[in-house]
């Protein structure tokens, strides 16, 4: 490893916004339970007069119908159960987005975050489908995981610059996938363009999406296996994205899971899911030693492991490195 140094390579939050960020993590955190309670709940129950008897109907957000049975004390108390039980959880949403408000100004104000808002905004939507379980970030935009978790901000402005995000779908859970695309009712374009409008595939590399500024999206996936489908479109869209294999993925499918509430410059904030610092570093060094590696990704692929390595050696021991990767 280079010799990197933590007054030159981090700076750590001040006492105020350590304090900031811990509390809008629970805040944050909070939310996250609360949606996953909400799920429970979607949709809604009515009772539904037929001849002379009524009949307990649980409908569903694509507006589907099952009958719970005709009206009785049981059915009944399940009614009642589940009407309070979303009132319940209806309020609790309602105040922690106030919650979440006050926290993203103060966010702001004390200077907690600073990961691209476009990419916040990519993560959050991700979320809001009900889709993040299926793609990991990976690349450069995972440092913006690790200094967060770790109360620091990595100085070296040359590591942490890129025009694109890297997203790694999930083979093997495609057919989930697919499902909860169809319950959207929407592309993968199409939930990108709802971040920013002018997001559009390139014609010249169907697995990438950019902007109107030059922002790409890649969506990756590992290299075909077993019964992997290949090449595979993200849906029935004949516009829609169509995944690349990247070199030794596998790599990054199998590494254990690392996830960080981030923040934007503005307070926005969403969850990273991404992969240990530690196979990031392997993954790097691995990649810098490939004979295609250009000399200049070549040098920032160094340094970023330099630079994880030193993190988790001074703020992230939990996440020890591999064996001999030093």
């Amino acid at each position: 490893m280079n010799n990197l140094r933590k007054p030159h390579c981090f700076v750590e939050l001040n006492d105020d916004a350590k304090r900031q960020f811990i509390d809008s993590n629970a805040a944050f955190q909070a939310m996250e339970a609360a949606r996953l309670a909400a799920l429970e709940v979607r949709g809604g129950m009515y009772w539904k007069h037929a001849g002379k008897t009524d009949y307990l109907i649980r409908t569903s957000l694509s507006n589907s119908q099952k009958s719970l049975g005709v009206r009785s004390v049981e059915t009944e108390a399940i009614f009642e159960r589940f009407t309070a039980r979303k009132a319940m959880i209806e309020q609790r949403e309602s105040d922690l987005r106030e919650s979440l408000v006050r926290h993203r100004k103060m966010n702001r104000a004390l200077g907690v975050g600073r990961t691209p808002a476009l990419v916040v905004g990519i993560l959050n939507m991700l979320q809001s489908a009900n889709i993040a379980e299926h793609f990991t970030v990976v690349g450069t935009h995972a440092l913006y995981a690790y200094e967060a978790a770790a109360g620091v901000l990595i100085m070296d402005s040359a590591a942490l610059q890129t025009r694109d995000v890297d997203l790694l779908w999930d083979t093997r859970k495609r057919i989930q996938f697919i499902t909860q695309m169809k319950i959207q009712k929407s592309s993968m374009i199409g939930l990108l363009q709802r971040v920013d409008p002018t997001f559009s595939i390139r014609q010249d590399q169907r697995y990438t999406a950019a902007n109107s500024k030059g922002f790409e999206v890649d969506i990756l996936r590992r290299e075909a296996i077993e019964d992997d489908p290949h090449p595979v479109r993200l849906s029935d869209d004949e516009d829609d994205f169509w995944v690349t294999q990247a070199k030794n993925a596998g790599m990054l499918m199998s590494a254990p899971r690392f996830s960080s509430m981030i923040v934007s410059t503005s307070g926005v904030m969403a969850r990273m899911n991404t992969i240990s610092p530690a196979v990031f570093c392997q993954f790097k060094r691995w990649l810098a030693q490939q004979p295609d590696s250009e000399a200049m990704k070549r040098s920032r692929d160094l340094r970023q492991a330099d630079l994880v390595e030193a993190l988790i050696e001074e703020y992230l021991p939990q996440w020890p490195l591999v064996q001999g990767q030093k």
